[in-house]
């Protein structure tokens, strides 16, 4: 009986392709004439064309037909208790167009391969056929905002049989909808730049019978155009170009599909879509009514959300099932399975359960499940509010002695706070950070100077010192009057023929480039016969070149994200004054000292946060020693054994000095015996270098 009721349904008998001035011409033949033109959709990716074919049965004896011509690759037919869906598998997206030759369905498939032709001024994208005969007047033109940050133009037609075109000109949309009218109120321009969106100007106009509507939008966009009933919907939205992701869009991500369809069934439309992706469509019984609907290249995510804004329905998902139904009623099913719950847990038996906890304190664990270790939130009971993890029937004691946690509640909230502590009671990784300081100075330093005096004792033996210039007037050198009165008998006190510089500029070793060193002395006199005449220079030089380099290796261990210090140094004493008036003594401290907080970063990187102190002891003042100090604080990410240089400083003094008597140290060459000259050169580096490493094995910490 069964194989006869079959029999007496309408059948697919065969399936031919052939090319026909350039187009695919696909015919279906059947054994019963069909009532109308079927329904169908396209696809984008992959492209196909799919037809269904209302109370008929695949006849043929086979599901798969390979074709492979032209643009065709396969066809498919899938059957269901009502109807069966023909599937065309192609080579690319194209448009088609069907109509019934007696008992023969016949499709025509576009040339050129596009299921959406290219928008253009010449070739205007018919996104629906005008089906009125007289002209329709609009009712409504409006403007939103979309969350997602597009701009929707929303116009309300008088009826689903006005026709819509669209088309790009340039840099503007021009929508069309044939065969209507525009009333005197709505003609007008729409200055929509403050909403930001792509759309800046919408102009609105009668040209003959039909109503031209332009949009200027701004920057890089994209649109789309759908129609709900009466209401059509043209959208432009900012085009975003992810590099990651295969299909761009504002959060649509689905395979596009085209539909079309004058009051159709909302379950039936449902089910084209659960057809065409792979999610069960589970539709509530409540879902009732029609929908007419136009969509061009839309992802089919997109398509199910306009289906449902339309109808106020919602979606619930649960792994590859859809269930659809009316908010209302997804919310109260939702409060009652909530509610039920909640019922559950004030009813079910409470169990008490010990965990022995290995690297955490009990008494941070026992805060954190009432909800007192958010930020000193009060204690047990209700109290923490949200963030207590135990329900209302819950209680935790901590044992510090032995480290356990006993909790008591219900077993649901028990499988929770098990979980939680199995992720939290692991062992820490520690990080040994090493610390090079390094300090190079390289200091050089050159003086030169020289003592010139003179020495005339002929005035202690009755003769006349000094030269004659005319008459009684003599000239003779000495370094003070004391040694002019000596040498003419006027002073009974001999100063020294080696204490007689009346030019006194020696060697200047003061600075630290010299380290301390004192000069080197050359003594030269020249004298009379009778030695009662000297002539005295003493020249003093001094160059002295020192380099050093001193390095401090501090090196610490510490827990992940614990924060770990190490120094070493000594306390300096100086004076201070009280309030009294009095002095007191107090210290300062002059420490090489690293203090560091190390995260280890799921890569295996680790960040630290380190501040690193070098202070010596300077020079001495009259209140105590100056500290000397060298301080680095930041941030930095280092992989894990390598080494980053976070500091570096690096200072060069250079100076000449040249002291010397006016006019007579300028003279050439002479010039030289009535100055001293001083040249020194200091260059000092500080590199401060960071070495994390990251123990995984107890033998690495010894």
């Amino acid at each position: 009986m069964a194989a006869q009721a079959v029999w007496a349904q309408n059948q697919v008998r065969s399936i031919n392709s052939t090319q026909q001035a350039g187009v695919e011409v696909v015919r279906i033949e059947l054994s019963e004439p069909l009532a109308a033109v079927p329904r169908g959709f396209t696809v984008q990716t992959p492209p196909r064309i799919a037809i269904d074919l209302p109370g008929v049965v695949n006849g043929m004896g086979r599901n798969l037909i390979e074709i492979n011509q032209g643009n065709l690759r396969s066809a498919a037919i899938a059957q269901s208790d009502e109807r069966a869906r023909l599937v065309l598998n192609l080579r690319q997206a194209s448009a088609y167009r069907a109509e019934l030759q007696g008992s023969a369905l016949v499709l025509v498939l576009d040339a050129g391969g596009a299921a959406v032709p290219v928008a253009s001024a010449a070739e205007p994208v018919h996104f629906a056929q005008p089906m009125n005969n007289a002209p329709q007047s609009l009712t409504d033109v409006d403007f939103r905002r979309g969350p997602d940050g597009a701009g929707r133009v929303v116009v309300n037609l008088p009826s689903n049989q006005v026709g819509v075109d669209i088309q790009q000109q340039g840099q503007s949309l021009v929508v069309e909808f044939l065969r209507s009218r525009l009333p005197e109120n709505l003609r007008r321009k729409l200055d929509v730049t403050d909403f930001g969106t792509p759309v800046q100007l919408i102009t609105t106009t009668q040209v003959g019978d039909k109503v031209r509507m332009v949009v200027d939008p701004k920057g890089n966009w994209e649109h789309s155009a759908y129609q709900s009933d009466n209401q059509f919907v043209l959208e432009v939205r900012p085009q975003k170009v992810d590099p990651n992701k295969l299909t761009q869009g504002p959060g649509y991500a689905g395979d596009k599909l085209s539909l079309n369809f004058q009051n159709i069934e909302v379950r039936a439309l449902l089910q084209v879509i659960a057809d065409f992706t792979n999610f069960n469509v589970v539709t509530s019984d409540t879902v009732t009514g029609s929908v007419t609907l136009r969509l061009k290249d839309v992802p089919w995510d997109q398509a199910l959300d306009i289906i449902m804004q339309a109808k106020g329905l919602g979606l619930k998902k649960s792994g590859n099932v859809l269930w659809i139904a009316p908010k209302d009623e997804l919310a109260a099913k939702e409060k009652m399975e909530l509610e039920s719950k909640a019922a559950i847990a004030q009813l079910e038996p409470v169990r008490s359960q010990a965990f022995q906890l290995n690297y955490v304190k009990a008494e941070e664990i026992a805060k954190g499940l009432t909800g007192q270790g958010q930020g000193g939130g009060g204690g047990g009971g209700a109290s923490g509010g949200a963030s207590r993890l135990l329900s209302q029937r819950g209680s935790v004691i901590a044992e510090p002695r032995t480290n356990q946690l006993f909790v008591s509640d219900v077993p649901s909230k028990l499988e929770e706070i098990t979980a939680m502590i199995a992720k939290i009671d692991v062992p820490v990784r520690q990080v040994l950070i090493e610390a090079r300081i390094v300090e190079a100075n390289d200091r050089f330093g050159r003086s030169l100077g020289v003592k010139l005096g003179a020495y005339d004792a002929r005035g202690r033996a009755g003769g006349i010192p000094g030269y004659n210039l005319s008459g009684n007037n003599y000239v003779t050198v000495g370094s003070n009057y004391n040694l002019v009165g000596w040498q003419t008998g006027q002073n009974a006190t001999d100063p020294g023929y080696n204490n007689t510089q009346f030019v006194n500029l020696p060697a200047n070793v003061s600075s630290d480039a010299f380290g301390g060193a004192n000069a080197t002395n050359f003594a030269l006199s020249l004298f009379s016969a009778a030695a009662n005449r000297f002539l005295n220079l003493e020249l003093s030089a001094l160059e002295a070149d020192g380099k050093g380099k001193i390095v401090s290796s501090p090196r610490v261990i510490t827990a992940d994200q614990v924060k770990a210090l190490i120094e070493q140094g000594e306390e300096l004493p100086y004076q201070v004054a009280t309030a009294s008036g009095a002095t007191s003594i107090q210290f300062r401290k002059a420490n090489l000292k690293l203090e560091v907080t190390p995260q280890i970063t799921p890569e295996g990187n680790v960040i630290l946060d380190v501040d690193v102190n070098k202070d010596s002891r300077g020079t001495l003042t009259p209140q105590g020693f100056a500290i000397n100090t060298k301080h680095v604080k930041t941030q930095v990410l280092v992989e894990n054994g390598g080494t980053v240089v976070i500091g570096g400083i690096y200072t060069q003094d250079e100076s000449e000095t040249v002291n010397k008597v006016p006019l007579l140290g300028d003279v050439p060459v002479v010039g030289n015996l009535f100055k001293n000259k001083v040249r020194t050169q200091s260059k000092t580096e500080l590199l401060i270098f960071l070495t994390p490493k990251v123990v995984s094995e107890r033998a690495q910490v010894r």
